[in-house]
């Protein structure tokens, strides 16, 4: 808390105040120093370090005010980007007529120093080194005339030696010190040098002759050891013969005596002057930092002020804002305090009463969207929870909404389909090509309402769809469109022919096992009480007519039987098995028989235990396997592979038993209609096998399929629902109803 409280100080006004009186009794001082500086010169440095820190502390308060506004404009602070604007409109203001000030302040200050020396001495010394540079340029010029006069009768020498005498000859002739003939590329070819104790011959730069090689002549002056200067040119010969290569001339020459009395003369005059106004340029230093440093600091002073005025004249502006932002967010009882009377006090008057008027305004359109969402949320209740399928589509035919029912009949994930049109879901899904016609037939035809009934195929065989569809009204926002509502009736249907073929199997039982045993037994009695009283031939037609019609009866008795069996079976006895076990079993007595037959077994070691009835599952596993052995009859490499799985799904898990093989497969004709009584693809047999395998397989609460595999053979599948399971590992825990956690082994 006292932390807070002193930052709060600092960013408060007290400190800026002290910093700007404690600038302003500086910088006079500061002032006072620069202009005795016999009096206050030693003071300077530290009055000047004092204020340079006063500033930058000042500096230092207006960047922490900046940089918080700054922070409160980036966390979206109301009225912070107005008092940002402010500030600036306000220091703009402030540094126009402050840079005028200065800049006039500066050009006159410096104005008055230079009046104070004589400024046309300074000009003539400037004017005096300027023509002794021309006469220098003058007199090498002339120089350099005069050497080229001299290097154009070189061409005609030809042995080194006579190279070497008129090089000599043309030194004494134009009192040279040193010429020397060279080769382009920096090899000294001949040399003549006043000063015989100088044996090599200076050689010009690599630079100089690289400016020869482009046609520039060098001519410069060079000081000597007796501070003499001496004019060094180096020029270019020419042959003739354009075949000869081109040759350098170096000649060193020194300037008369007085040429350089002249210069040193004119140099010491000048030097002298600069001593004597080297104070100008400190003194105006000083008077234009000092100068510098009141305008920043006025300049200083004229933010900081502007900062707490835009601050106290956004404040009315900042609250009102506040109040509109919170509006924005639902907060319609926002009411501003009426401090003032004025047209700012207006203003939040009628601001607080449109706050009002928009409470009310909101209480009621809550209201009617409460109602509005309760009555969608019971419609989607609804049709979450119905069992048929409902789909919706717009005008054009693009599908819009539906119901997980919907998926859930048509075995297709349709959510990630919305959006798309009929074609493209016939396109999508042609298994579901003559439902989506319907639709798209009705809705081409604008039929106001239908009904009708389609067969589709798809991966669990074939499917009986009844559909409803009906126009609906377009409104404002929507523009009407179709509602289709259906159903999956397969079921139904099979269950009434299930149900149809039971009661004619228990009819067809009883009236035909009635009077089997009474003839069954007045065959025996004729082949009894006649036998005796024929001849040979007589009883052999007698014996085999009698054994016949026995033998047929049993035949009838048989088929009676399985008709019973279907019609009603025994009452289920469920208990904790084993089903890999159980097939294991079954299998080894189909192994047993010696069958050249191959059993292939692939099962699930993580199956866990189910609730069964074990001879009604045996009697299943009994007539697949009878089945497969049936159509491999004709196979000579016969071959039938069982398998189970354990399935688990998000809310549910199933056991699944798959029986394979390679025969020739079902019929086409007669795929959807194995699981019916009769239907059979046998020469033998009464079609009840499968029946009965369905029947049992529902009894448990399962599903079973079956469908023809990809190049040959034939597939068929048992689904059966599990309770209360856990995953276990070799244990194979299974959760009774009761509770009881019972292993495999206790149970086997």
């Amino acid at each position: 808390m006292e932390r807070r409280d002193f930052t709060r100080f600092l960013m408060g006004p007290v400190p800026a105040v002290v910093l700007s009186i404690l600038l302003i009794v500086t910088l006079a001082m500061l002032s006072a120093a620069a202009l005795h500086s016999e009096v206050y010169g030693v003071y300077y440095t530290a009055l000047l370090g004092v204020s340079v820190l006063g500033i930058i502390a000042l500096m230092v308060l207006i960047a922490a005010h900046v940089y918080r506004m700054v922070l409160q404009m980036r966390a979206g602070i109301l009225g912070s980007r107005l008092t940002l604007k402010l500030i600036g409109i306000y220091v703009l203001l402030a540094m126009i007529p402050l840079a005028v000030v200065y800049y006039i302040s500066v050009q006159f200050l410096h104005r008055g120093i230079d009046s104070w020396f004589d400024v046309r001495i300074e000009q003539a010394l400037d004017d005096a080194l300027l023509l002794g540079r021309t006469s220098l340029e003058a007199v090498k010029e002339e120089r350099v005339k005069r050497v080229q006069d001299l290097a154009a009768g070189l061409d005609l020498v030809n042995s080194k030696q006579a190279m070497v005498r008129t090089l000599d000859d043309l030194r004494e002739q134009a009192g040279f010190t040193e010429i020397t003939l060279l080769s382009q590329d920096g090899r000294i070819i001949a040399s003549s040098n006043l000063y015989t104790e100088s044996l090599i011959p200076s050689r010009p730069s690599n630079l100089v002759l690289s400016r020869l090689r482009q046609g520039d002549v060098y001519a410069n002056l060079e000081p000597t050891s007796d501070d003499n200067l001496e004019l060094q040119i180096v020029i270019p010969v020419y042959p003739l013969d354009v075949k000869q290569p081109v040759r350098v001339l170096q000649v060193r020459e020194p300037l008369p005596l007085r040429y350089s009395k002249l210069g040193k003369s004119v140099e010491t005059a000048s030097t002298e002057f600069n001593k004597l106004v080297y104070l100008r340029g400190p003194l105006k230093l000083s008077f234009v930092l000092t100068l510098t440093l009141v305008t920043l600091m006025t300049l200083l002073i004229a933010v900081w002020a502007a900062i707490f005025s835009a601050r106290a004249l956004t404040a009315p502006l900042r609250d009102l804002a506040e109040g509109t932002r919170a509006v924005t967010r639902g907060e319609y009882d926002k009411q501003l305090p009426e401090s003032s009377g004025d047209e700012l006090g207006v203003l939040v008057k009628s601001f607080n009463e449109m706050t009002r008027k928009i409470k009310q305004a909101q209480t009621v359109a809550r209201r009617s969207q409460r109602e509005t969402e309760d009555q969608r949320t019971y419609l989607e209740t609804v049709l979450t929870h119905l069992s048929s399928g409902v789909l919706s589509f717009d005008a054009k035919g693009n599908l819009r909404t539906l119901n997980s029912a919907a998926s859930d009949i048509l075995l297709v994930n349709l959510q990630q389909d919305i959006g798309s049109t009929l074609k493209n879901l016939n396109t999508s899904y042609s298994q579901l090509e003559p439902f989506f016609n319907v639709i798209q037939n009705a809705i081409d035809n604008e039929m106001l309402e239908w009904r009708t009934e389609v067969t589709v195929v798809g991966v669990r065989g074939r499917q009986v769809i009844t559909s409803r569809g009906t126009k609906m009204g377009a409104s404002k926002r929507r523009g009407g469109g179709y509602v289709v509502v259906f159903d999956d009736v397969t079921k139904l249907i099979q269950a009434q022919r299930d149900a149809a073929w039971g009661e004619v199997a228990r009819r067809l039982a009883h009236e035909i096992k009635n009077p089997l045993t009474p003839i069954q037994l007045s065959a025996e009695r004729i082949r009894h009480r006649c036998m005796s009283k024929l001849d040979k031939s007589e009883q052999e037609t007698l014996d085999r007519a009698t054994r016949t019609i026995s033998e047929q009866v049993e035949s009838m008795k048989s088929m009676v039987n399985a008709f019973s069996n279907y019609a009603q079976l025994k009452q289920m006895q469920p208990e904790q098995m084993d089903l890999n076990r159980l097939v294991e079993d079954v299998v080894e007595l189909y192994r047993g028989e010696g069958s050249a037959m191959a059993l292939d077994l692939r099962l699930d070691d993580r199956l866990p235990l189910i609730m069964a009835d074990r001879s009604r599952l045996r009697q299943v596993l009994n007539n697949l396997l009878t089945n497969a052995r049936d159509a491999l009859a004709d196979n000579k490499n016969q071959r039938i592979e069982l398998s189970t799985h354990f399935v688990q799904e998000v809310d549910r898990s199933y056991v699944e038993l798959t029986v394979l093989d390679n025969g020739p497969g079902f019929r086409e004709e007669l795929l959807d209609r194995l699981f019916e009584p009769y239907v059979t693809t046998k020469a033998k047999g009464n079609g009840l096998g499968l029946a009965i395998v369905k029947k049992i397989v529902e009894e448990h609460g399962g599903t079973v399929w079956a469908q023809n595999r990809k190049g040959m053979g034939a597939s068929l599948t048992i689904r059966l629902p599990m309770g209360v399971q856990q995953n276990r590992g070799d244990n194979d825990d299974l959760i009774s109803p009761s509770g009881d956690v019972q292993t495999r082994e206790k149970i086997a």
